[in-house]
Parts: structure tokens; sequence; C-alpha cells
């Protein structure tokens, strides 16, 4: 049976600490529907109601642009070892972006990560766990490094350029403001 909260309680700190992947959603008023898998050491537990999430330089940009038109949000924590467990948490987001005035403060609660494109802080709204039993077992094997040795081996420069070519519109044609 699903149980709602309205706010992230220690224990759900604990769970979400200990998972190595989590899942994005979000979705623009008309058009397709983004969901991304996501992991590194790239997501905070700020308090009850606020967490924030480190996003590095990648394909596309949809969080941005979907944030951008109706700031709504879910996340989504599995335990694929020990205990099931399904958290998903409810919220509406905003973007910082390197050039705004609360870069220096939420960027220094992450580690340096090649490119290092925005920081999502998310107000929680409401938190749902459920059982997650029908889950599998997957084992943990480490982190991948070829996000970061590519993001390395383009620097600021090449990747600013990515930004630019790749990155200024989602799938639906929405703007995502990187640039600005």
């Amino acid at each position: 049976m699903a149980k709602f909260t309205t706010k992230i309680t220690t224990r759900i700190q604990k769970f979400i600490e200990a998972q190595k992947i989590f899942f994005v959603a979000t979705a623009p008023t008309s058009g397709r529907i983004n969901l991304s898998p996501k992991g590194m050491d790239s997501f905070r537990v700020i308090n009850e109601n606020k967490v924030l999430w480190l996003n590095v330089t990648g394909s596309g940009n949809e969080t941005a642009a979907h944030l951008a038109e109706n700031e709504r949000i879910t996340i989504m924590f599995c335990s694929f070892e020990k205990i099931p467990n399904i958290l998903r948490l409810y919220g509406k987001g905003k973007e910082i972006k390197p050039n705004d005035k609360e870069w220096e403060k939420v960027i220094s609660l992450f580690p340096k990560t090649p490119g290092t494109r925005q920081i999502f802080d998310i107000t929680i709204e409401s938190t749902q766990s459920s059982c997650g039993m029908s889950i599998p077992f997957y084992e943990y094997k480490g982190e991948r490094d070829d996000l970061n040795d590519w993001a390395t081996e383009q620097g600021e420069e090449k990747i600013e350029q990515y930004w630019e070519d790749k990155n200024q519109t989602s799938i639906d044609g929405l703007p995502t403001n990187i640039l600005e």
C-alpha cells in the first residue's frame, strides 16, 4: 500500500542517500514526457522539503525546458538490493545556472564534476513510498567514467559550444534558456 507524506523524513533521507541511481520525469504542457536515469554523486537532500540535483551535459536538456514552462518534476528512487522500496518525490523545480547569484553556494555542495551544466533546486510537495516487491535484484558494480571522460576531453569551451549546438531546445522545440 502506498504511503504519502508532505516531507522527506529521516528514514526517507537515509533511503535516498543509499541509492546509486534515480530517475527524473518532467513533461511540457503539450508534448513528450521525459524520463531519464541519473547517477553519480549528484543528489542532495537540503531539508525536509528541498533537494538539489546537479545535472551534467547530455544529449538533451529536456528538464530545463519543461521546468521553465511549468515547474513540475517527479524523482523516483527504487531499491535493487535488500528491502524492496520505491520512493517518488513530487515537486516544483527551478534551474540554477553558473551565472546565477546562488550558484557558488549550491555548487559547493557537490564534488567538481566535468561537464556540469546546471543544478535543479526542487521544492518537495509530497513523497510516495510503495513496496517495490516486483523490482528485481541488481548488483551495483561501480560508476561509469565515460561521460566524465568525454566532458574532460572536450574542455569548457567545447562543452559550451555543445550547449549552443545541441542543448538550446527540447525535442518538442521548447527553449531551454541554457545560454542566458
